[in-house]
């Protein structure tokens, strides 16, 4: 499954977004995420072998990070993008700053 395909799921975008500040074990995101124990491991398994998270040992848990390389393909594709938002918040500025 390409990376693509793997956050067109809005569970998945969730999980995602709850690594954003670090590694976090499993029980952490079932509560932060409202997903149900297997939910949340069958879109993280889904994650980890599209190579968009690790999941490492700790103790008796499972702590579950980002691969910011996994997520690469994303970000080369977004990038031309960004410069159409980017030219319009420039735009913004310019506006903002005529008007002050």
């Amino acid at each position: 499954m390409s990376p693509f395909e793997v956050v067109a799921e809005p569970a998945r975008r969730a999980l995602l977004d709850l690594l954003l500040d670090g590694p976090r074990p499993v029980g952490e995101l079932v509560a932060r995420s409202g997903l149900s124990q297997p939910n949340t491991s069958r879109h993280l398994r889904v994650l980890r072998e599209a190579g968009l998270v690790d999941a490492r040992p700790d103790g008796q848990r499972r702590l579950y990070a980002l691969r910011p390389e996994g997520l690469a393909e994303l970000v080369r594709w977004v990038a031309p993008y960004q410069r159409l938002w980017q030219s319009s918040l420039d735009a913004l500025e310019r506006h903002l700053d005529e008007t002050e």
